[in-house]
């Protein structure tokens, strides 16, 4: 079964970039987060889009 979520390490990892700078990611406007308690997920399908839409075309 394929996981539907991830954890802020997971998207660290996922995006190459610091786990600091991954939290501060999350805090954005606009970033499809859920809460589950402390804990802070990504919808893996949300995040796909979010990205598209927020990639820029140079």
């Amino acid at each position: 079964m394929e996981k539907v979520t991830m954890s802020v390490q997971e998207l660290s990892a996922q995006m190459g970039i610091s786990l600091p700078k991954a939290h501060e990611l999350v805090k954005t406007l606009g970033f499809p987060i859920i809460r589950v308690g402390t804990k802070i997920l990504m919808p893996v399908e949300a995040y796909r889009e979010w990205l598209f839409k927020n990639a820029v075309n140079n």
